[in-house]
């Protein structure tokens, strides 16, 4: 088994997960009150990537022997992710906070596998709204706009379906997609994190004796000092990333002594 790479110091993994609809009785098509579920909705797939990895990951359900006997039983699917995610120091997705990591906590619990301590986390999404107005903040239009690439098309839910069906074709684009949106989730990600303030600092997770003047965004040591940041009683020194172009401050201020005015 391969080492998990360290980005700066920390074990940075990027993921997303796919599932299937749920299957539901309705009277409408629009804006209507579900009858009854006939089955509730399960994961499928997941792909991931430690950064500073070459490869991205995919596992889906078909990965498992046991497939065969219960299509929709997730367990060692889910039991997979929970390792990654117990091995994290942050993780990031897209809508990651609010979609992503809420199912798979769903799921987490649904397997009854214990509570992990609470992630740090980083969502592609939320730094998007933060600190843009872009005309749409979908990760295939963020790909798009920024020039990085665009997520694998599917042609719709008939792709979920054949998957449900146990088609081969299906799986294969079906984990081919998935892979793809960890492929520009990355992509995405390494463009955005210098504008994001509250990035959690990756030097913190090790004891590094360098830390204090390595980048908090990507653990890079080429750091310049560029002028102060100042509050209404101290300064600090203001650095700046040459590789990611992240701004900083350093920890321990500057501090003046004013002059009493008598």
């Amino acid at each position: 088994m391969n080492k998990t790479p360290l980005y700066g110091g920390a074990k940075i993994l990027l993921f997303d997960i796919e599932t299937m609809p749920i299957e539901a009785l309705v009277w409408d098509m629009y804006e209507t009150n579900v009858i009854k579920i006939i089955k509730d909705w399960y994961m499928i797939s997941f792909s991931y990537k430690w950064l500073g990895e070459k490869d991205t990951h995919v596992l889906a359900l078909p990965d498992y022997k046991d497939y065969t006997k219960d299509r929709s039983n997730d367990k060692k699917l889910v039991t997979d992710l929970w390792k990654l995610f117990e091995e994290a120091d942050i993780i990031v997705g897209h809508n990651g906070d609010k979609f992503d990591i809420k199912k798979t906590n769903a799921r987490f619990i649904k397997h009854n596998l214990p509570p992990l301590p609470e992630p740090k986390t980083v969502d592609t999404l939320k730094v998007a709204k933060k600190h843009f107005k872009f005309t749409s903040n979908k990760l295939n239009d963020l790909g798009e706009f920024l020039g990085l690439g665009q997520k694998e098309k599917t042609g719709g839910i008939d792709l979920w379906l054949d998957c449900r069906a146990n088609i081969p074709k299906a799986w294969k684009l079906m984990k081919k997609y998935n892979k793809q949106d960890v492929v520009l989730l990355e992509a995405v990600y390494l463009k955005l994190s210098p504008w994001f303030k509250n990035h959690p600092n990756v030097n913190l997770h090790r004891n590094l004796p360098e830390q204090r003047n390595s980048c908090p965004a990507c653990g890079s040591r080429r750091i310049q000092r560029r002028g102060f940041e100042l509050t209404s009683t101290t300064r600090y020194q203001r650095l700046q990333c040459q590789d990611c172009g992240k701004w900083s401050r350093e920890r321990k201020s500057f501090k003046e002594e004013v002059p009493t005015v008598k």
